[in-house]
This record gives C-alpha cells, structure tokens and sequence, in this order.
C-alpha cells in the first residue's frame, strides 16, 4: 500500500484488525514503517518521576529519557516492576510503575549503567 499523504486522514481504527497506522495504511501489528524507525532520540539521562494527574488520585511514578527499542523497553519494564513488585505498563515510550518507586527505580537503572535523573518532587 502506499504512503498515505499528510492532509489525507485515512483509517485509523478497523473492527477487523485493530488499530491502524497513519502512515502505511496497514494493521499497526504488520506496520512496515515502524520497522525502520529506530529509538526515540534522548539527552542520554533517563529522569524518574511521580504524577497523578488523569489517574483519580492513584500515583505512578514514570520512567522517560530511555533511547531503548521497543522490545528492549517492555523487558526493561518487566525487569523493574518485579523490581518493586507492582505493576505497570509502557505506554509511548515512558515506562509507569504503579505506586511510589523513584528511589528503588533509581538505584536499578544506576546498577544497569544509566545517567538517572530524580524530576518533579
């Protein structure tokens, strides 16, 4: 299929096969241009925060600033969440762990040879 251009909105949700992307036009599973995007470019400091906001109160504390693939960030988000033993997700690149974790997180990333950043309070 052929790139989709910028000022046409094509499909993005099919009941069939999910999610589609705005790109090739194809299910986001079978995406032929993510293949060749590589790692989110980064300062090379990963920085651990906490937030609330959007989440009724409840805290996770989010992991950004990692230039790792996407494959490499879930098995990084698997590694810290027994870590703390609690759960969380990836979503768009930054890593959430649900609950307060900044210092355990921390002190991880450090072992595993990232620059890690404290942000926010």
């Amino acid at each position: 299929m052929a790139k989709r251009s910028e000022n046409n909105s094509g499909l993005v949700y099919s009941t069939d096969q999910g999610r589609m992307c705005p790109g090739c036009g194809r299910p986001v599973a079978g995406c032929a241009c993510a293949k060749g995007r590589g790692a989110p470019p980064g300062d090379g400091v990963v920085r651990i925060s906490r937030q609330t906001k959007g989440r009724k109160g409840a805290g996770v504390t989010c992991v950004t600033g990692l230039s790792l693939p996407p494959g490499e960030l879930e098995a990084l988000a698997g590694r810290l969440k027994r870590r703390c033993g609690a759960g969380g997700t990836v979503r768009d690149g930054v890593i959430e762990i649900q609950g307060e974790h900044r210092e355990a997180l921390a002190e991880e990333l450090r072992r595993l040879g990232h620059k890690v950043k404290l942000a926010g309070g």
